[in-house]
């Protein structure tokens, strides 16, 4: 069951319009909740997010804030959905393609969810990842549909034979293709401030809340290649990908080359508090 523009209905039945601008420009925004047990995670967070990244693109909502969390509540629901995500997007609506605003558009929300198991195996055992330049615009602290470049990086990681890429900008790392990055140097941990380089993790905020209640010293500020490589630990953190470890970064290990012991506190914190 999807939800679409304003009802709940089969995949069978929804239609695209061509003249969708979600689809000629990339003109919407979304979200991707993970749910745990039935329930949204951080449902609230996700949902001040939409509302924010509305904001800064002039998106107008079909619906309240309220109205939009119960819709996606009664589409787990209706679902029967227990451990997945679910992927919701709102694009500016239907018009002529042309450039400048339509005034006369009506947004379109399409929500629906995926069955989706945690990744156990590669949350335990990490994963491996490449550098790559980051040419993306510098908005990237709204959640657009416009992941070109996105998908670029991803899958230059799976050409290299890895999982993901560590972008950065002249050297100085920002995040990676579908997640938020962070090391560990001398007990500290490190993550690059949430400013309009990066997306404003939804997990990223909870592992830092996390880390802080652990009393881990925790600093938001940005760091290099050269200092990734010579981190302790590494990890990443997303919806999807809750904490997981990098073992190794373009061939050379990430301290020992195994999830390091911040790493692993912090995952057993976010279990129990979450999944």
């Amino acid at each position: 069951m999807y939800f679409y523009k304003n009802e709940f209905i089969p995949k069978s039945d929804i239609h695209l319009s061509p003249d969708d601008r979600g689809y000629y420009f990339g003109d919407g925004i979304y979200e991707v909740f993970r749910v745990y047990q039935g329930q949204l995670y951080e449902q609230e967070a996700h949902l001040q997010r939409l509302q924010r990244t509305a904001n800064e693109v002039r998106l107008t909502f079909p619906f309240t804030i309220p109205q939009i969390g119960q819709i996606l509540t009664d589409l787990v629901a209706k679902n029967k959905l227990i451990d997945g995500t679910v992927y919701m997007q709102i694009t500016r609506g239907e018009a002529p393609r042309a450039h400048p605003f339509p005034s006369h558009a009506e947004p379109v929300m399409l929500a629906y969810c995926t069955e989706v198991p945690r990744p156990a195996a590669t949350i335990h055992n990490g994963i491996k990842a490449i550098t790559f330049a980051d040419i993306r615009w510098l908005r990237c602290d709204l959640k657009t549909l416009n992941l070109l470049p996105n998908v670029m990086a991803k899958q230059a990681a799976l050409d290299h034979g890895v999982q993901e890429v560590v972008l950065h900008r002249e050297g100085t790392v920002t995040e990676c293709s579908a997640s938020n990055l962070m090391i560990v140097k001398d007990g500290v941990l490190y993550t690059h401030p949430a400013n309009h380089l990066i997306l404003h993790g939804i997990t990223r905020a909870v592992v830092l809340r996390l880390a802080r209640a652990l009393d881990m010293p925790v600093k938001e500020e940005a760091f290099t290649t050269d200092q990734l490589a010579n981190a302790d630990e590494a990890f990443i953190t997303g919806t999807t990908v809750e904490i997981t470890p990098i073992l190794e970064v373009d061939g050379g290990p990430i301290g020992t080359g195994v999830p390091g012991p911040h790493t692993r506190k912090l995952q057993e914190e976010f279990v129990r508090t979450f999944a």
